[in-house]
Parts: C-alpha cells; sequence; structure tokens
C-alpha cells in the first residue's frame, strides 16, 4: 500500500457548497482573511481547502461559531482578478479529497489543518446500464455549448464521459441536491456506486431513462 501523503497548514475554507474533483469554483473574495489566503497561495502556487459548512455562515459574524465537514477537497486557482482593493474574483478547480486529521482557527478567523490526501477515484468506465446516465450529460454539455461562452461553462473539459467518477461528480455539481446529499456522495471512494445513486435521482426526475 503506497504512504498517504499529508499537508500540514493547509488554509480551508469554509463555504455553503461541496466542491469534488474536477469542479470549477467561482468566488468573490472580500473578507480580509481570506483575501490574505488567496494572495498566499496565488504567490507560492499551492492549493487551499474547500470544506463544506455544517454550521456557521462564509463572512464570519461575531459570536457565532463555524463547523465543517472533516471531509474536503483541495483546490488550485486558475484565475484570478482584483476589479478594485479589497475584492478578488477568483476561479479554481477542484483536484484532490482529503481527510482534516486536525484544525486549528487562527487569530484572525483563518482555519488551517492537516490533512490526509485520500485515493484519486479509480477509472471505471461506463457499464451498459448506466450509459443513459453518461449520454444524458454529454447532450447537456452540448446545448451549454450553443448557448454560452466557453469560458462561463459551469463545467471543464477534459470531458471524461467514459468514466464513472467524472460522469457522477459532474451530475452533482448540477442537480439541485441538499449539501449533506452531495457531501455523502463526494465521499463514497466507489465512482460506481456514486453514479448509480446518482442516476437513480435522474430516473426518478426524468432527465436519463
Amino acid at each position: 500500500m503506497p504512504p498517504v501523503l499529508t499537508l500540514q497548514s493547509l488554509p480551508l475554507f469554509p463555504l455553503g457548497a461541496v466542491l469534488f474533483p474536477g469542479g470549477l469554483l467561482p468566488l468573490r473574495i472580500f473578507e480580509v482573511r481570506y483575501l490574505d489566503m488567496i494572495g498566499r497561495c496565488r504567490r507560492a502556487g499551492a492549493p487551499f481547502g474547500v470544506v463544506c459548512l455544517t454550521q456557521g455562515s462564509e463572512v464570519r459574524q461575531p459570536g457565532r461559531s463555524e463547523a465543517f465537514c472533516q471531509v474536503g477537497t483541495l483546490a488550485t486557482i486558475t484565475h484570478l482578478e482584483t476589479p478594485q482593493p479589497g475584492l478578488m474574483m477568483v476561479r479554481a478547480s477542484g483536484t484532490q479529497r482529503f481527510r482534516i486529521t486536525r484544525r486549528d482557527q487562527l487569530r484572525h478567523g483563518l482555519w488551517v489543518g492537516d490533512v490526509e490526501r485520500l485515493p484519486d477515484d479509480r477509472a471505471v468506465p461506463i457499464p451498459t446500464d448506466l450509459q443513459p446516465t453518461a449520454d444524458a450529460l454529454r447532450k447537456l454539455i452540448e446545448s451549454l455549448q450553443q448557448k454560452t461562452v466557453g469560458s462561463e461553462l459551469p463545467l471543464q473539459p477534459p470531458w471524461r464521459l467514459d468514466e464513472c467518477g467524472w460522469v457522477a461528480n459532474r451530475w452533482c455539481e448540477l442537480l439541485p441536491l441538499p449539501n449533506t446529499v452531495k457531501q455523502r456522495l463526494m465521499e463514497l471512494d466507489n465512482p460506481l456506486v456514486r453514479l448509480e445513486l446518482v442516476s437513480d435521482v435522474l430516473a426518478r426526475t426524468g432527465i436519463a431513462k
């Protein structure tokens, strides 16, 4: 078994959303703690960790504590603009899942954690009975490409429409599922099971049959 890769003092960004590997994350940054964090990550070419909030809000409020899930996703900055002082417009990309082993909140409010990286999804081919789920995503991507400027697409290439994990992750991002459900799906280690569960949701809604 390969050794577990760890990161120490990873800056954490608790959000009211679940980031999946391969997913896009647009951010509007104006809090001092995150302006500093994003600036440091950008200069160092380093990732930060996105974790889903279970208590509190994205914007720090006096007297309200924040709580978040133990499993999150590393994010790397792909684009950054500063339209005015004190404001950053960021696009980041989800890369690898991780599990927090220790966390601390610094004096100015930023969370940092020691984390262990979780294995990437295995490249499991789409089985015949789940092919309609992949076909429906392909049709949706084609429709979005016709209607949207490429840089604004909610999905980013390469399109790995033959892999269970990639197809499942993209549907998880697009479907209006509760964050608790998305989090459980993201934490699943088996990409085939994840796609089966997503396919059940699509079948019930009539999107893919």
